[in-house]
């Protein structure tokens, strides 16, 4: 059966499409032939029946009308009348069991929304007789619901085996700390696979439907599930993964204007030009990340800060740590800096920045969408003011002695997550 996708916010809502077109056509007479609908209007021509799933833009209550951008991007006219029939469902909702009918008044900019009615003839207006609706603030509930669900009960790593005999993935990641933990993750028919295309920035809601076979070693997981009491196996529900390429360097050059930022690449040492697009996430690490304690020195022993310096509680304003935290980290507070956390749980905790605050000179570490030009990448997540927390990693990686963030190996320090995988 296929399947109406409403998402918002980068959240997936999938209605079964046959099950609501049947119910609409069921109480305003249109002829379905048994066939399920889709997003654009043209593809229902020969059936004399429209829909248009997406957001709304604009109402004109005067008017009676209002402007839908669809998932395809094409902005649609819905045309209203006295004959329309109103409904919000909660998002997640599989059928219009449940569904409270509402008025236009109720309808607000930022709704995701199903309109369907009898075809027009330019295929742009849609003259509805049914709108579905599932509000803005309940979409963005649910999101923040299922946001800390996945810190509660997800993991995050690299893939660093698998075994196609058994289906089962096993993915590491590196805490704070530098310990190295890694967790067994079983594949069966109820696991839900998605893959990031290779070409975009990655956003939850887009996705695609994957299988086991296409997984390989290097590629970063964040898998939801619940965890064998040792930690140490994942029974999945549901799987995120891609392809992401981490590199790192010191900025020469900013063109706010263009997006691009010009680095001298720590492994290459050749100049790297990285694209900087609307979706890219920008962070820096707080000037005074080595006072931290934790162990993040070598052998273990307290950063720059020693046994005098800030403790992470006291940071709790530059952390801006999520409610509910995440794997190894307590259910509120301040940025924990030891124990469980994982590097990228770490920085993905970070406060977000402007291009506009990158200053020459500072070094960046940063996940990337996979380019055929090696001179060039587009930044998936970039943190800035990294080199303490790379001197802390050499100093770590050569036992001692003079610390060189240059000799790094991203990849081993950083368990090969550094914001790939975002949350939805």
């Amino acid at each position: 059966m296929n399947n109406f996708e409403l998402r918002g916010n980068g959240m997936m809502r999938k209605l079964p499409g046959l099950l609501l077109i049947l119910a609409i056509a069921s109480t305003v007479g249109l002829t379905v032939h048994g066939q399920t609908p889709s997003a654009s209007p043209a593809a229902q021509a020969g059936l004399g029946v429209v829909s248009v799933i997406g957001e709304v833009k604009s109402i004109d209550a005067a008017a009676k009308q209002m402007i839908v951008r669809a998932d395809s991007g094409t902005l649609f006219t819905v045309n209203l009348s006295e004959k329309t029939q109103y409904l919000r469902v909660a998002p997640g909702a599989t059928s219009l069991t449940g569904a409270t009918k509402i008025a236009l008044a109720d309808v607000g900019e930022g709704d995701r929304i199903l309109a369907q009615g009898r075809g027009a003839a330019d295929q742009k207006t849609v003259p509805a007789l049914r709108l579905v609706v599932m509000s803005k603030a309940d979409i963005v509930k649910k999101q923040d619901q299922e946001r800390a669900d996945w810190r509660r009960r997800g993991v995050l790593g690299m893939v660093s085996a698998l075994n196609p005999a058994t289906k089962e993935v096993t993915i590491s990641s590196r805490t704070v700390t530098g310990t190295s933990q890694t967790v067994i993750i079983p594949i069966t028919d109820k696991v839900m696979i998605r893959r990031y295309p290779p070409d975009s920035i990655p956003k939850f809601s887009e996705a695609k439907p994957s299988k086991f076979e296409e997984l390989k070693v290097g590629d970063q997981v964040r898998a939801l599930g619940d965890k064998s009491a040792d930690g140490t196996h994942l029974t999945a529900e549901e799987i995120v993964f891609g392809s992401f390429r981490l590199a790192g360097g010191t900025v020469t050059a900013i063109d706010p204007a263009t997006g691009e930022v010009k680095i001298n690449d720590l492994k290459t040492k050749q100049p790297l030009i990285v694209t900087i697009k609307s979706d890219s996430v920008l962070r820096r690490l707080p000037e005074n990340f080595g006072m931290f304690g934790g162990g993040m020195g070598p052998g273990g022993a307290a950063g720059a800060g020693g046994p005098g310096g800030a403790r992470p509680q006291q940071n709790q304003a530059q952390g801006q740590r999520p409610p509910g935290g995440g794997p190894g980290g307590p259910p509120g507070g301040g940025m924990r800096m030891g124990g469980g956390t994982t590097m990228a749980e770490m920085l993905e905790r970070l406060p977000t920045i402007s291009i506009n605050e990158l200053k020459v000179g500072d070094m960046v570490v940063m996940s990337s969408i996979q380019s055929p030009d090696p001179a060039r990448i587009t930044a998936i997540s970039l943190v800035t003011g990294i080199e303490p927390l790379l001197t802390m990693m050499a100093a770590r990686q050569q036992g001692g002695g003079q610390a060189r963030p240059a000799a790094v190996d991203l990849n081993s320090s950083f368990g090969g997550m550094f914001g790939g995988v975002g949350l939805p």
